[in-house]
């Protein structure tokens, strides 16, 4: 699945810890203040209402996949664009120097599954129109997916504070018709206002910004298989792999370009040292 994304996690813990030391200072005694915003009827509402309404949205396929979906807020993937030029440079090289059909063997040990394909095709002679079509239409599906995902999330954070205010109106009504009784009034204000609560912090710390990391995940993924697919077509053609190499570091921004020249740096520092060893 990729490496743990601590930003994600860390954001929704500060987020908390902020919010936490907000109930601590406007408590005179701590336990107080957090005792104070816990509710389960509140959580019920909130809960059970946004749970409901997501199953009358969406399918149960697309409601069993949403966890699977959140999990992805919370790892990154490996494959980063300076490994990918340098996987295509040395394909080029291997293609230039044993044909195209040598390149069967690397591609069954290459990890991402994408570029594996694109190369097996390229081995097959298939034409590189058909190549280019093939993949696109894979970029297709899996960006369909990602917004499937992706939208489950959005909904979730724009229903979530609607069920907080439903909730807060079942807490005033149930206090408007106990103002006979000044004991309840409390109680049914504090549901007015805890569901509220619980509504923008799962909609606001939660379910948006969530959505939104996973928005900006899809679309880098997106963005390396385009590039993915140049490089197939690259090894296809037979073109050198200087200007492949060239023609794909266009795609890295300056930071990351002189994070890769530095990388070929070093190793070809390593590479001298061993030699003269």
């Amino acid at each position: 699945m990729g490496k743990f994304d601590a930003l994600t996690a860390g954001g929704i813990f500060v987020g908390l810890t902020v919010l936490a030391a907000a109930m601590f200072m406007g408590a005179d005694f701590a336990f107080e203040g957090v005792t104070a915003f816990v509710s389960a009827t509140s959580l019920f509402i909130v809960v059970g209402g946004l749970s409901s309404a997501l199953a009358v949205n969406y399918t149960l396929t697309e409601l069993k996949g949403l966890i699977t979906i959140a999990k992805q807020a919370f790892y990154e993937k490996d494959s980063e664009i300076i490994g990918l030029i340098q996987t295509f440079s040395n394909l080029a090289t291997k293609a230039r120097r044993e044909g195209l059909l040598a390149l069967e063997q690397e591609a069954e040990e290459l990890e991402d599954p994408f570029i594996k394909k694109g190369i097996l095709l390229a081995v097959d002679g298939i034409e590189p129109e058909l190549i280019k079509e093939i993949m696109q239409a894979e970029v297709i599906a899996v960006e369909e997916r990602h917004q499937r995902g992706i939208n489950i999330l959005s909904k979730a954070g724009e229903l979530a504070p609607a069920f907080g205010m439903l909730g807060t109106i079942v807490g005033l009504v149930l206090m408007l018709r106990n103002l006979d009784d000044p004991d309840t009034i409390g109680p049914k204000m504090a549901i007015a206002l805890i569901t509220t609560f619980y509504g923008s912090l799962l909609a606001n710390l939660v379910f948006i910004p969530m959505a939104g990391k996973l928005t900006n995940k899809s679309e880098r993924e997106i963005f390396i298989r385009q590039i993915a697919i140049e490089g197939v077509l690259g090894v296809q053609s037979g073109q050198n792999p200087k200007i492949l190499e060239e023609k794909l570091k266009a795609f890295l921004s300056t930071s990351e370009r002189e994070i890769y020249e530095q990388a070929l740096e070093d190793a070809a520092n390593d590479k001298g040292e061993d030699l003269g060893a």
